[in-house]
């Protein structure tokens, strides 16, 4: 089915508009975009260079998708913005595309950001996260599947978000966040996200042995180095465990609570 663009839109003859989408007037998109399918965007929005939306996506009034970045080491060079299926952005959302040629920030599928919230150049979003009113994602982050940030976040550059974990609204953080956590806005560990945990097929067992690892972490004196190797030895095996331990590994900053 073909889509229907208003004439009131300004929509480059260049750019690749899939079947059975609903453009609305005053709508801007420039000529390096490609939309998928059955996607609806509402007026007032600019869709620019580098864009690569999939399908099932709605974009709300005033948002600006693949908006140039704002980092001073951008010279104007070719980059991209990629956005899965089953997005959606809420009114005076702003996603930056990424600094470098060939970079790209990324946004995978089933995310919602709501009003106000800002995703900023070469950071990678996953799968089924929400970002609450005026969330702001400095650039270079990396944040995995099934984060919920509340309303004001602000996340500091290079910095990680493990899948399951929640950030209480009114916090800044500047070190990684591991999985299945609550981060509380007095910037501590608030233990674990139980709930979401058990969406993404924790049982409650292994909630347990999670609890456990994360004792050993936050609760103990120990280095975090030590912390890891005691996970290793005294909390059961399995994926979630193991997961834990290979984020918490590869973090470059520190974890928040052991700076």
């Amino acid at each position: 089915m073909a889509s229907e663009i208003s004439p009131r839109a300004e929509v480059s003859p260049k750019a690749r508009i899939g079947n059975n989408c609903k453009i609305f007037p005053f709508v801007y998109i420039e000529d390096d975009v490609v939309i998928g399918d059955n996607c609806i965007i509402f007026p007032f929005v600019s869709i620019c260079n580098g864009t690569r939306m999939g399908n099932n996506n709605k974009v709300h009034q005033g948002t600006v998708i693949a908006a140039l970045p704002q980092d001073f080491e951008f010279r104007g060079e070719k980059s991209e913005c990629v956005i899965g299926n089953n997005n959606i952005f809420r009114e005076n959302v702003v996603v930056n595309r990424a600094t470098h040629h060939g970079g790209q920030t990324v946004i995978g599928n089933d995310n919602v950001l709501m009003e106000g919230a800002h995703i900023s150049h070469d950071t990678k979003v996953g799968n089924r996260c929400v970002f609450g009113y005026g969330t702001k994602i400095a650039g270079d982050c990396l944040i995995e599947d099934g984060v919920i940030f509340s309303s004001s976040v602000i996340e500091n550059a290079q910095t990680r978000v493990g899948s399951g974990s929640m950030i209480q609204a009114g916090t800044t953080f500047s070190h990684d966040v591991p999985p299945y956590i609550i981060f509380t806005n007095k910037r501590q560990y608030g233990g674990v996200n139980t709930h979401v945990a058990r969406l993404h097929g924790v049982d409650e067992k292994t909630l347990k042995h999670i609890a456990n690892a994360y004792r050993l972490v936050f609760n103990s004196k120990t280095a975090l180095f030590d912390a890891v190797n005691q996970i290793e030895e005294q909390v059961p095996d399995g994926p979630f465990i193991r997961h834990i331990i290979e984020f918490i590994r590869a973090s470059k900053i520190g974890l928040i609570g052991k700076e």
